[in-house]
């Protein structure tokens, strides 16, 4: 299983990496929120896929999941979902300001 989620992550990032290498800014801001996705699912195999039991005193005396990998990736996806919205209402803003979301064209405007 685990060699599936390692393809997975590689078809991600590299979806990711060249929607962020285009020009236009919403290529861009989804290109950020798919390789956020690529390090959450990256996250979540380096920290095992693995079954056991909760972390409690006097439940089971079996192999236990390590939480930590589920947590840091909660707090990922907040974080993300905040850049991703940040990064939306930018966008917008720059293109009703310029006309154009092209990141050639919006390269070198001075308002003179």
């Amino acid at each position: 299983m685990e060699s599936l989620m390692v393809v997975l992550v590689g078809v991600l990032t590299t979806v990711g990496t060249y929607l962020i290498l285009s020009r236009n800014m919403i290529r861009i801001i989804l290109g950020s929120a798919v390789l956020s996705h690529a390090v959450h699912l990256l996250i979540l195999t380096v920290g095992g896929l693995k079954t056991g039991d909760v972390p409690l005193l006097n439940h089971s005396d079996g192999p236990f999941t390590n939480a930590l990998p589920q947590a840091l990736i909660l707090t990922a996806i907040v974080i993300s979902f905040a850049t991703t919205a940040f990064l939306l209402v930018l966008a917008y803003r720059v293109y009703k300001t310029n006309g154009t979301d092209d990141v050639s064209e919006l390269r070198g405007t001075l308002d003179e």
